[in-house]
């Protein structure tokens, strides 16, 4: 054996090993993955979904968050996925970059500001303005059951914190929306189905039915399905 065969099998096993330990550790993440969807306290979307599990054991690995957390705050809403706006908060608050998020609100509570000091140079990063007629004029807040008309002060907090980290540690959301987000900028084409069992018969009524703007609480309270919640969960709630 001349010396590019040697280096060539060199080569060739070089590549097996590490395969094969790629492999090993897949294995394993699959078995963790099975422990996790065979319990009752993860959210219904991981459920019997090795597949979804993996996906959060990779997030919260990249994250370095726990991955139950990850798991319970990570909503499947209709294919997407999307972060609790308390998760981006608290993943922002414990990165050791920055200070914790501050508020400031204006005397009538109708406008919020997030602010923070970055560690390494003191510096002070202050977010978008948020306000209620912001949320107005974006028609966030002419939703049905939207919860700016009811947890007025809370979601102005919640917008306000999550353009500060999107714009300062756009890592942390790892491009995806929040839930309140999705739940105010995203409207879904179809008709209000009745409550089914039967997945296929919601698809042909939605195909036969005239077309209208739904708003996601309306189409997500009013779909049941029991294959959909086995497939993956199409429509979560609160």
């Amino acid at each position: 054996m001349n010396e590019n065969e040697l280096t060539s099998n060199q080569n060739i096993q070089a590549v097996q090993d590490v395969v094969s330990v790629e492999e090993k550790q897949f294995e394993l993440k699959q078995r963790k993955a099975m422990i996790y969807a065979k319990s009752s306290l993860v959210p219904k979307a991981y459920q019997n979904n090795v597949g979804n599990v993996l996906i959060a054991m990779n997030m919260a690995e990249r994250l370095g968050a726990d991955v139950l957390m990850v798991m319970q705050n990570l909503y499947i809403v209709h294919g997407n996925p999307a972060w609790s706006a308390k998760f981006n908060i608290a993943c922002f608050n414990s990165c050791g970059r920055y200070s914790s998020i501050k508020y400031w609100m204006n005397d009538a509570k109708t406008e919020c500001v997030a602010r923070c000091t970055e560690l390494a140079t003191g510096e002070i990063i202050e977010g978008v303005t948020v306000s209620l007629a912001m949320a107005k004029a974006e028609g966030w807040s002419e939703k049905n059951n939207s919860k700016w008309k009811t947890l007025s002060e809370l979601m102005l907090r919640y917008r306000a914190a999550t353009f500060l980290i999107r714009s300062t540690a756009p890592e942390i959301t790892m491009g995806l929306q929040t839930r309140e987000e999705f739940d105010d900028t995203n409207t879904v084409t179809g008709t209000i189905i009745p409550k089914s069992t039967n997945l296929a018969a919601v698809m042909a009524a939605i195909n036969d039915e005239p077309k209208k703007l739904l708003s996601m609480d309306e189409l997500g309270g009013s779909m049941e399905s029991n294959d959909a919640e086995q497939s993956g969960e199409l429509f979560t709630s609160d």
